[in-house]
């Protein structure tokens, strides 16, 4: 028997009995537009996040003096770069570099009359590229100068939670490194806001003389921090700034618990996958073994007619294949409108983006469309929905023709 004529009998089948092949439909493509819509969201807030934590505290590549630990934040001058100046100039003159520049970490302690916070200090070069986002996200005062000795900026949130504002005095305590407390007036210069709550709530940025010159640190600095042009080219920089005295920490090592985490949300999104997969499966198998019962004398008609057994098979693989086909269809659609809507709205969660440190995230996330995922996706589907067929189409094809045709 043709393949046409094959594929004329399946969509006859399957045109039987409208509402349950519609049913089938549906089910199959709910499922894959619900896992379309999750892939694209945990895709936005993975991608989203690294980015950001690339943009606003690691760069792409970090140089550091090799017994310098980011968790101590130690201001000991056998932990600091003495020559970061001059690997910021190499650094920079390198084509695939977007900035590089040196950046002295401190813990501190900022006082109002009623208040306190404990923060992180960054004694940056203010007119670095490396600091577009905080330059872009003013709100209110005004941007730090490099020769400004008495100006700070801080975060929109932890001003308000300080209850201060564009041009007041707050008072400033770092261990400097000699190990002695240092409390300096500074004036709040500017006040900015990136979104990225956890970082906005702990966070005040100087000049870096004067950063220098507060924890007396000399001309020393934490890390050299660089941005690249594309990411990709991160071992490439790195092997060309490696030096015996220094070390090299790409975008992966510096986020190394940021990938860990969602490595692991991952391993559960494929649990759910399989799961959502399984419900398409059985609910597949169960309407083809339905349609089998209901057309026992029918098969058994045809196969006196002549009909093969492997051709049994191949009607039954055509009707899952057109269920699936139609079932994707929509799926896509679905799941595309799904993606759509949280790529440009989002879903806003507000103050629970202060409670995760380790990753960057904002008081929105968004999702973001991934063609190739979406592509294995429809794929898999089309995949499972065959082999959840095989059972029903062996079980139809193994019926023999004389207790096929007297079966009620």
């Amino acid at each position: 028997m043709a393949l046409g004529k094959l594929w004329k009998i399946s969509y006859r089948d399957l045109a039987r009995h409208r509402r349950r092949t519609w049913f089938t439909l549906i089910a199959v493509g709910l499922g894959l537009g619900l896992l379309i819509l999750l892939d694209g969201y945990i895709a936005g807030v993975m991608q989203d996040s690294l980015e950001t934590s690339i943009r606003l505290k690691t760069g792409h590549l970090q140089l550091r003096a090799p017994s310098y630990e980011e968790e101590k934040v130690s201001l000991k001058w056998e932990n600091l770069l003495s020559n970061a100046n001059e690997i910021a100039a190499k650094a920079t003159a390198l084509p695939e570099v977007l900035a590089a520049a040196p950046v002295l970490w401190a813990t501190g302690i900022l006082d109002t009359a009623d208040e306190s916070a404990s923060l992180r200090v960054y004694g940056i070069e203010p007119e670095s590229a490396l600091y577009d986002p905080i330059r872009d996200g003013l709100v209110a005062g005004e941007y730090l100068q490099p020769d400004d000795r008495s100006g700070i900026m801080i975060g929109k949130r932890l001003a308000d939670s300080l209850g201060v504002t564009a041009g007041q005095k707050v008072n400033l305590t770092v261990v400097n490194a000699d190990g002695e407390a240092d409390t300096v007036t500074f004036t709040i210069r500017g006040i900015y806001n990136t979104g990225i709550l956890s970082y906005d709530d702990t966070a005040a940025f100087m000049p870096l003389v004067r950063a220098q010159a507060l924890a007396r640190t000399g001309d020393r600095a934490s890390t050299v921090m660089v941005r690249l042009h594309d990411r990709e080219t991160a071992e490439q920089v790195a092997a060309q700034l490696q030096a015996p005295d220094t070390q090299v920490l790409t975008w992966r090592e510096l986020n190394s618990l940021f990938l860990e985490t969602f490595e692991t949300a991952a391993g559960f999104y494929k649990i759910l996958d399989a799961i959502v997969m399984i419900i398409v499966a059985v609910i597949i198998a169960n309407t083809l073994l339905m349609a089998v019962f209901e057309r026992i004398r029918e098969i058994g008609i045809l196969s006196a007619l002549g009909m093969k057994r492997f051709q049994v098979v191949i009607m039954f693989l055509l009707e899952a294949t057109i269920l699936a086909l139609a079932g994707i269809v929509v799926g896509l659609i679905l799941g595309s409108a799904g993606v759509w809507y949280l790529a440009t709205q989002g879903i806003f969660i507000g103050d629970i983006a202060s409670t995760v440190d380790t990753i960057p995230i904002g008081t929105t996330l968004y999702a973001k469309f991934s063609p190739v995922s979406m592509g294995w996706l429809s794929l898999w589907t089309l995949l499972i929905v065959l082999l959840a067929s095989l059972y029903p189409a062996w079980y139809a094809a193994r019926l023999e023709p004389v207790d096929a045709l007297h079966a009620q």
